[in-house]
């Protein structure tokens, strides 16, 4: 099967220029949503891990089902001030500005083993600042995993000390 045959491309959003790729489209089609969600995983097949973390909002689709798959707990990653209890944050940088996420104080435990799941890899530092959060509650980040990769913006880069998996490649 090839996924890329379920990913929407939008041109022009959400502005004039971005070719936005659309994961709604593999979403609801079951068979491939199941089969993204096993090859996002296969290669940390071998590692132990505790939980499973996810920056929303699409990548908590695919996080949560990969947790649900393999029994484990579920950290949702999310924009500032959407978490009810004690949070921790880490901003990052965006091409005009900055940006931040927040996690929950009590989401990891000290030494738990934490893959990182989202939807997309760009410029990567949303996923970076994600990697953060997780060590600084005392966690190890055994992996991230991505369903899309826009390839050229080189995401990769700021993830260089984790191991890092992307199912679909595309350029930009």
């Amino acid at each position: 099967m090839d996924l890329k045959d379920f990913i929407r491309n939008v041109p022009d959003f959400p502005i004039k220029g971005i070719q936005f790729k659309d994961v709604t489209t593999l979403l609801k089609e079951g068979e491939a949503f199941a089969t993204a969600v096993d090859y996002m995983y296969e290669p940390f097949r071998q590692e132990e891990i505790h939980k499973v973390a996810a920056v929303e909002a699409r990548g908590f689709i695919l996080g949560a089902a990969l947790a649900y798959k393999l029994n484990l707990g579920f950290i949702p990653i999310r924009k500032p001030g959407k978490l009810p209890a004690e949070t921790l944050s880490e901003e990052y940088e965006l091409e005009y500005g900055k940006n931040a996420i927040e996690v929950h104080t009590d989401a990891v435990q000290k030494g738990e083993r934490i893959l990182m799941v989202d939807d997309l890899l760009a410029t990567g530092g949303t996923a970076a600042a994600a990697c953060r959060l997780i060590e600084r509650l005392g966690g190890d980040v055994v992996g991230v995993s991505f369903l899309i990769e826009l390839t050229e913006l080189n995401g990769r880069a700021l993830l260089q000390q984790y191991r890092v998996h992307s199912l679909i490649q595309y350029p930009v």
